[in-house]
C-alpha cells in the first residue's frame, strides 16, 4: 500500500480512533514500510499530542475528552487543510455575512479568503479573527470583521459562553462554516469542547446555509459534545471522496458533497 508520509499519518489516526491502539507490526505489514518508518510518524504524532507512545505501538492520547491545545494541531493534517480552505472560498459571495468557528481548519480557510467585496465575517476564534485583520488591511478583501465578545480559553484560543450565544441571535447570518473534532452517520458533527460545542451550535441555529469543513481523519469518529445532525448540514467539505458506506445514507438529507 503506497502512501504519502501524511496520508500515512491520517489513517493510522483514523484506525487509532476506530480501535483505541495500534500496534506498530501491523502499520508495518498495512502500509509496507519499515519498523523505522512507523516508529517515526508514531513519534511526530506524539509530539503533537494526538497520542501516546506504548511498547509495541501507541494508544489515545492523555486527551480522552478534550482536544491538543490549538498550537499542537496547526500542523497535522495541514495540507489537507489548505485544500479545503481554498475550496471553502468558492462558497462566499460578494456582500455575505458568514459566521466562522474555531479550529485549525478554520485558520487555513480565513488564510485563503480574499477577492471578495463588501462581506462581513463573524468569528469566535482569536487566530482567525488576526488572519482576517491582517488580510483586510492589506486590501485582500472588503468589509468588516466582528469578533464575538465571552469567555477566553487562552489553550484552545476561542471565545465562548452565554454571552457569545445571545450575540449571535443578534444576526441574520447567510452561511456559518462549522468545524468538527468528529463526524459520524449515527451521530452527526461533534466536538471535544461544551462551550465552544454550544457556539458552533448557535451558528448552525441563526443561519441560513451550514458548511462543514473537516478533513477525513474525523470522519467516522465520534467525540464529546454533538454538534448536530448530519441533516443539519447543506455541504460538507473535505479533500477526499464521500465514503461508499455514506451514500445514499437518509441521515445525510440532501446534504451536497464537495471534494477540496
Amino acid at each position: 500500500m503506497s502512501v504519502l508520509p501524511e496520508e500515512r499519518k491520517n489513517e493510522i489516526l483514523k484506525e487509532l480512533n476506530r480501535e483505541g491502539k495500534v500496534k506498530v507490526i501491523d502499520l508495518v505489514e498495512q502500509f509496507q514500510v519499515s519498523e523505522e518508518t512507523i516508529r517515526r510518524d508514531l513519534m511526530l504524532l506524539e509530539e503533537k499530542g494526538l497520542l501516546k507512545r506504548v511498547y509495541g505501538g501507541a494508544i489515545k492520547s492523555v486527551f480522552p475528552f478534550e482536544e491538543p491545545p490549538f498550537a499542537h494541531r496547526t500542523t497535522v493534517n495541514q495540507e489537507a487543510k489548505v485544500k479545503i480552505g481554498k475550496k471553502a472560498v468558492e462558497l462566499i459571495s460578494n456582500g455575505d455575512v458568514i459566521a466562522i468557528d474555531v479550529g485549525t481548519t478554520m485558520l487555513e480557510f480565513a488564510k485563503c479568503i480574499q477577492d471578495k467585496k463588501d462581506i462581513t465575517i463573524i468569528t469566535n476564534s482569536l487566530p482567525v479573527s488576526s488572519v482576517l485583520t491582517e488580510s483586510l488591511n492589506q486590501n485582500k478583501f472588503t468589509g468588516q470583521i466582528l469578533l464575538l465578545g465571552g469567555l477566553l480559553d487562552p489553550k484552545q484560543q476561542s471565545i465562548s459562553g452565554s454571552f457569545t450565544e445571545q450575540t449571535l441571535e443578534q444576526f441574520n447570518i447567510n452561511k456559518a462554516f462549522i468545524s468538527a473534532g468528529g463526524v459520524s452517520i449515527q451521530n452527526g458533527v461533534s466536538n471535544y469542547h461544551l462551550h465552544e460545542t454550544l457556539v458552533s451550535r448557535k451558528m448552525v441555529e441563526v443561519s441560513k446555509q451550514v458548511i462543514l469543513l473537516t478533513d477525513s481523519s474525523k470522519m467516522d469518529v465520534d467525540t464529546f459534545c454533538k454538534v448536530c445532525p448530519l441533516k443539519k448540514v447543506d455541504v460538507f467539505v473535505c479533500e477526499q471522496a464521500m465514503p461508499e458506506a455514506w451514500k445514499n445514507h437518509p441521515q445525510l438529507g440532501k446534504l451536497n458533497w464537495i471534494q477540496a
